[in-house]
């Protein structure tokens, strides 16, 4: 029963995509232009494969081999993320119709059928295609024997299709595909399957989409100079972008006054009257008297040039140094031009401090000025009473102040492994005191904080004991074992790192954990401004712990008899 409804889902998949064939092309024709590039220049987006598939099972179950199977269905759909490479589903359905009977030759078919996904990888050219794929999934084994049986399947192969120019290169043939598999069943205890098999398809390809469409033609065009007087020359430069150099390029120019060959063109302006006047040009490329047929082969553009009746003064405003601290003073220069070369009178102002001078240069004062950019303004008139501005600014920075510094968090250290010795630094410690070691040597003024913490139980145990103790006549000092642990910490940082004690501060923390933190102190940095929550240990009355190892127990054996 699962066997048969397996069958139809896979012959379902194949069929179904034999049938979206149509309907790609049908939206594919409609949603693009008439045209599209080879397969080379252009590789799909989706390739939708159906065909004809042969296989050699090459196994054998119960006694029993498989004979070759010459009737079957394949079909693939991958999705490609650039022009190389991108992922696959295939799925596959073979079956000689021999289910229910016993050959005679000790042989037995019945039915293999599976899906898989993986990876696949092409090389696209103008007329062939050669692929290669790993893909791993499931496959569905049947017996003459036995029950269908689903097991895990692995392929690699690959094959070449032909990219025919039908329905505007769409359509594809896969000339073949090669793939071995391997596949391994297990019918029951005392009947495994494990096939090697050799399977070879060939069908059609339909190729969806395009990873890499040829870039339309762009085209921008200036004019030089910008503004004329009336007799000035005046020339127009095209710039074509995305040319095919093997295609044929025509440049057109319309305008008043535009004469234009190739690529540039000139406007005559004498008899032009003031005011913007535009030139219009158009580039195309195709094959010799073909150009612009295609999308994407042609392209036009605008340059615009005023012709001037009478031309003001111009003027540029630079200030020097553009930066200033707060009293300091910056030049500041215009350089203004007649077109007529009438005299020229200039004059400054600016939106902080204060600004003096009547020629070309001025000397900007930031005194009084707010740190922040001033703005400076430079005027120039001539005898007509043409005037022009420009305007620059100076930045008014604050002396630097170093920011303050802060602690750091280092490394930190468990205790949990010594169960035995809960506070003890074992070896394991030694990497992260190296560390804190080695930032304290880098920075002679800093100095480091250890911070001791433990665990819910351990503060639960340390509070009973203290509380008994405190019935008692005399009572002891019950040591937090997070303040132990901090103490050893900095014993070893001073015994066996050979830092200074007094550089090295101990605490704790109610933070929970067999553990301590160790930070490192910067000069001019608050430990407790930046960590809070943390308590000194009192040193005095939590001493360190010698690192001795732990007692071997000796084992006796009874004397001989």
């Amino acid at each position: 029963m699962n066997s048969r409804v397996t069958k139809y889902m896979i012959r379902g998949l194949v069929l179904a995509a034999a049938a979206m064939l149509p309907v790609a092309m049908v939206a594919q024709d409609s949603a693009k232009p008439a045209t599209k590039a080879a397969a080379g220049d252009s590789p799909s987006k989706w390739d939708i494969f159906a065909g004809y598939s042969y296989l050699v099972p090459n196994g054998s179950a119960d006694g029993y081999s498989y004979k070759d199977i010459n009737a079957g269905a394949i079909g693939s759909v991958s999705r490609f993320f650039n022009k190389y490479y991108g992922v696959q589903v295939e799925g596959d359905f073979h079956n000689d119709g021999n289910e229910d009977q016993i050959h005679s030759d000790l042989s037995t078919n019945a039915d293999f059928a599976g899906a898989s996904v993986g990876l696949i990888a092409r090389y696209p050219t103008s007329d062939l295609t050669p692929f290669v794929h790993a893909l791993v999934g499931a496959e569905n084994v049947g017996s003459t024997y036995e029950k269908n049986k689903w097991g895990v399947g692995v392929t690699a192969g690959g094959g070449l299709d032909y990219n025919t120019p039908l329905f505007n290169h769409h359509l594809g043939i896969r000339l073949f595909q090669m793939d071995y598999q391997y596949n391994h069943e297990k019918f029951d205890v005392s009947v495994p399957g494990d096939f090697n098999m050799l399977r070879l398809s060939t069908g059609i390809v339909y190729h969806i989409g395009s990873i890499t469409p040829p870039p339309p033609v762009t085209l921008a065009c200036s004019a030089s100079p910008a503004q004329v007087f009336p007799g000035d020359p005046v020339s127009v430069t095209a710039t074509a972008g995305s040319l095919d150099p093997k295609l044929n390029t025509v440049y057109s120019w319309s305008g008043e006054g535009v004469t234009g060959n190739g690529s540039t063109a000139s406007v005559a302006t004498a008899s032009l009257a003031p005011g913007v006047h535009t030139v219009k040009c158009a580039v195309k490329e195709g094959k010799p008297g073909k150009e612009g047929l295609k999308a994407g082969q042609s392209a036009d553009s605008t340059a615009t040039f005023t012709v001037k009746a009478y031309e003001p003064p111009t003027v540029s405003c630079v200030a020097s140094p553009s930066t200033i601290k707060p009293g300091e003073t910056s030049t500041i220069t215009a350089t203004g031009l007649s077109p007529q070369n009438r005299p020229l009178t200039y004059s400054y102002s600016a939106t902080a401090g204060s600004v003096s001078g009547s020629g070309t240069t001025a000397s900007f004062n930031s005194t009084g000025a707010p740190t922040g950019a001033a703005g400076i303004t430079c005027n120039v008139s001539d005898d007509k009473g043409q005037t022009a501005t420009a305007s620059t600014s100076v930045t008014v920075v604050a002396p630097y102040v170093a920011p303050a510094p802060h602690t750091q968090a280092l490394c930190s250290i468990t205790f949990e492994k010594d169960a035995k010795r809960p506070t003890r630094v074992d070896n394991e410690a030694k990497a992260c005191l190296d560390q804190v070691a080695l930032s304290l040597q880098k920075q002679s003024d800093a100095k480091a904080v250890v911070v001791g913490a433990s665990n819910a139980k351990e503060k639960e145990k340390a509070a009973k004991a203290a509380k008994l103790e405190a019935k008692k006549k005399h009572p002891k000092e019950i040591v937090d074992p997070a303040a132990e642990r901090a103490v050893n910490t900095k014993d070893y940082l001073v015994k066996e790192k050979g830092i200074d004690a007094s550089r090295v501060s101990t605490a704790t923390s109610a933070t929970d954990g067999q553990k301590v933190e160790d930070y490192l102190v910067p000069a001019g940095a608050s430990f407790t401004a930046d960590v809070q929550g943390t308590t000194p240990v009192n040193e005095t009355s939590v001493k360190p712990v010698v690192r001795k190892p732990l007692p071997v127990k000796k084992h006796h054996t009874k004397k001989a008899q």
